[in-house]
């Protein structure tokens, strides 16, 4: 007696990205992400990574200017001025926002509110102080009992 079906290949596969965000398809299991911190990187912390990013790729000359990768990300000038605006923060704030912990469930304890309160100050002094008051306090931006002096 005569099959007519087709054989069949099966094998598992997944889609990964690449760093300039292409798709492609790679064979075998995707990688457990059981290997990963619990929680999820707050909101604060994956913008200061941005922020460097983007300054990278201006530095590479892989982008000409800020207004470009506005037109790449489908985002105003305003907005990648915001995420850039980061880059103004204390170097030392800067490393404790990239290395803060995951966030289980609920609101991030740092919004990117707090931090334009405090990349808006020029002195990393004055900068310092807000962080501080957000950081011990959990206090919103223009409530912190922190005297900042004149802007």
């Amino acid at each position: 007696m005569k099959c007519n079906a087709a054989p069949t290949i099966e094998f598992k596969f997944h889609f990964e990205r690449s760093r300039r965000g292409q798709k492609r398809v790679v064979v075998g299991e995707r990688p457990s992400r059981s290997a990963l911190p619990p929680g999820r990187l707050p909101r604060v912390t994956r913008l200061m990574a941005l922020a460097i990013r983007f300054d990278q790729l201006i530095r590479d000359g892989e982008v000409s200017d800020l207004a470009e990768i506005a037109r790449l990300g489908h985002v105003t000038r305003a907005r990648v001025t915001q995420i850039m605006n980061m880059l103004h923060l204390a170097p030392d704030i800067q490393e404790q926002l990239l290395l803060q912990g995951g966030v289980d469930r609920g609101k991030d304890p740092i919004t990117e509110r707090h931090m334009r309160a405090v990349s808006s100050l020029i002195d990393w002094r004055k900068q310092r102080a807000l962080w501080k008051s957000i950081v011990i306090n959990g206090s919103q931006p223009g409530q912190a009992n922190v005297d900042i002096g004149p802007i």
